[in-house]
């Protein structure tokens, strides 16, 4: 959280204004760069309205928890309140969302969503907003896991007059998300005068912010349940969004023979794969016919082994992006593109059949078998030559063939801990982005270290791992890959750093010495002791995320080299670009340094690169302890 102090505190430092100065400078240590201007406008015109209200309904003594951060997220709602609930004398909450819309009305299609005259686009309902909120917090704080009827949502919508907002009502309301309007402001004051009373709200307070942080619901864990039987996962504000915007579109093509694109475009972490299942798990269970498909191998065996382990027919639901070149046109319903930056030119190869090689581009068969053909996509984990997902791409496509298409932006992202910090400074540290490498700045979501030797990386994350913790060790592909091992012999020690040797991760479908088979080394436990690459690490998530950064990418002088002789990949050809290869590489070394969900520990296997990474995480030289 950016603030926290009591109601009566928060008012007086609304009216000296020192309190906007106090959030814009916390706000710049948290997330490394000043809020935006409206951001401050927001402060300057909501919290005194907030901070009144409680005020006058007796409650100056409640605590205010102001930009609350949700856990292993970097979502953060607008107010937390923490009291004492004047009838059971026990913790109270109301997590509140604050807007200054004078005006609004719901969605044509779905009352959930809303349209304000201020965004070009449908955005969610406050009370949907402030559900999920509530939701989330319910399944990552310990202080509410076990205690769910301690919360309470609303949003108030300060600005607000019953003729401006009144369709927004039309929205389902319940206990997590409860709408209020500036007009009746009385009704919001008894609302929080009966769920806090007039006691001190530190305590509570520090129990919430002091509650356990439960792990992530990591994707390959749930998804057989969420497949199977019943939704797992809470989505919020865009990614609300996004899966109301597919089963909108679903609707309209039933009822009218109507067909339309739709993409959903973000980073790493920003949630497109929980999407993609949440959305197949209700369509699944609607009897629409719909499928997921991706370019990955490791992905899709990994879904049919977890979500398809009690039904064959789960298990078909996971195909390829290119399963689709003899399929009929609109066969489907919806087909869920998943990491739709994987797709490639044509879906052709040397073993494709004569009768099959159609001459089609992927992404036109793609667009061409589903009434709703839906891309989630990262463009900057494109990682191979050939690879061609782009939001352009697609658009270019849709309009090719008279079709509508719909692009949903991902901004919040739940990998790394929540932490945009962290991954800005990876971008920036790889030259992704503009302004070059950063200092690191500890936050208190992501934890960074630099060591000095494939040892001392290893021995950090078994410590990890003997506490609990999901640990694998990545590397670029800067060593050559034993591919054939023969029956009874063990994985080859193919990665060599001095004295330090550790194979690969299995390449191929079957176990090698008790290694689980390449497409499991990200989610199967016996995955750690050998090194995965970019291929098998890409689209998963492990607590701690150990990299080695080979010769192919080494610190010069001021910059970045990239040395193509260094590099094993053999998708790289010798008419491959030095440009391509050199951009495809830093890619890579993104895709590694993101897959961790608690921290990264990094090391270089060239002297000059492990001193400026030093330099760069100075700060972070303490937490090899953590």
């Amino acid at each position: 959280m950016l603030f926290r102090d009591s109601a009566a505190a928060v008012a007086a430092e609304c009216h000296s204004g020192a309190l906007f100065f106090r959030l814009t400078e916390q706000f710049v240590h948290v997330h490394g760069h000043k809020p935006g201007s409206s951001e401050v406008r927001s402060w300057e015109r909501s919290i005194p309205v907030l901070a009144n209200a409680l005020n006058d309904a007796g409650l100056g003594r409640v605590e205010m928890l102001l930009e609350y951060g949700l856990p292993l997220n970097s979502k953060r709602a607008d107010a937390v309140l923490a009291g004492v609930h004047p009838k059971t004398g026990l913790p109270s909450y109301v997590v509140v969302e604050l807007k200054q819309w004078s005006s609004a009305e719901p969605d044509d299609d779905d009352p959930s969503l809303c349209r304000v005259d201020a965004y070009n686009r449908a955005v969610l309902n406050p009370a949907d907003q402030v559900r999920g909120y509530c939701e989330y917090l319910v399944s990552f704080n310990g202080a509410l896991a076990e205690h769910p009827e301690r919360i309470n949502g609303a949003a108030y919508l300060h600005n607000a007059t019953e003729f401006g907002v009144s369709g927004l009502f039309e929205a389902e309301q319940d206990r997590y998300g409860r709408l209020f309007i500036g007009a009746r402001r009385g009704e919001f004051i008894d609302f929080l005068r009966n769920r806090l009373a007039p006691e001190s709200g530190a305590s509570a307070a520090d129990e919430l912010v002091n509650g356990k942080i439960g792990p992530s619901r990591q994707l390959m864990a749930v998804a057989a349940q969420e497949v199977r039987e019943r939704e797992q996962f809470v989505l919020l504000d865009e990614q609300q969004i996004a899966y109301r915007t597919v089963l909108n579109a679903v609707r309209r093509a039933k009822q009218s023979d109507h067909k339309e694109v739709v993409i959903v475009a973000g980073g790493p972490g920003t949630g497109k794969s929980v999407i993609a299942l949440s959305l197949l798990g209700e369509l699944y269970r609607q009897g629409t016919t719909a499928l997921h498909a991706t370019g990955s191998s490791s992905f899709t065996t990994t879904m049919r082994k977890v979500a398809g382990a009690r039904k064959r027919e789960v298990k078909d639901l996971f195909k390829y992006f290119n399963s689709f070149m003899a399929a009929e046109r609109n066969s489907l319903d919806v087909l869920i593109c998943d990491e739709a930056h994987r797709i490639r030119e044509t879906s052709a190869n040397r073993y494709t059949s004569a009768s099959n090689r159609t001459g089609k581009a992927q992404i036109e068969e793609l667009i061409d078998v589903a009434r709703v053909p839906v891309f989630l996509l990262d463009e900057h984990q494109v990682v191979r030559p050939g690879e061609m997902g782009t939001v352009a791409e697609i658009e270019a496509a849709a309009a090719k063939k008279g079709l509508r298409c719909r692009v949903v932006p991902l901004d919040s992202q739940f990998r790394c801990g929540g932490s945009d910090a962290y991954l800005r400074w990876v971008v920036r540290l790889l030259g992704l982005a503009p302004g070059g490498p950063v200092e690191w700045e500890p936050d208190d979501k992501m934890h960074l270290t630099v060591v000095d030797s494939p040892q001392e990386l290893e021995t950090f994350l078994e410590g990890h791992r003997s506490q609990g913790y999901s640990a694998r060790m990545s590397a670029g592909y800067c060593w050559k890959w034993t591919k054939k091992v023969s029956p009874g012999q063990a994985l080859p020690a193919d990665v060599v750093i001095g004295e330090w040797e550790r194979p690969w991760n299995v390449f191929g479908d079957r176990s090698v010495a008790g290694a689980p088979p390449a497409a499991l080394w990200a989610t199967d436990p016996a995955g750690f002791g050998q090194v995965g690459c970019v291929y098998t690490a890409q689209g998963f998530e492990y607590d701690w995320s150990g990299v080695i950064i080979g010769p192919d990418l080494v610190w010069r002088g001021d910059r970045w080299v990239t040395d193509r002789s260094a590099s094993k990949d053999p998708v790289f050809k010798k008419s491959t670009p030095d440009a391509d290869v050199d951009r495809l590489i830093r890619n890579t070394y993104k895709v590694l340094l993101t897959r961790g969900m608690i921290g990264a520990v990094v090391y270089s296997s060239d002297a000059e690169t492990r001193r400026k990474l030093h330099t760069l995480a100075a700060a972070t030289s303490s937490l090899a302890a953590v």
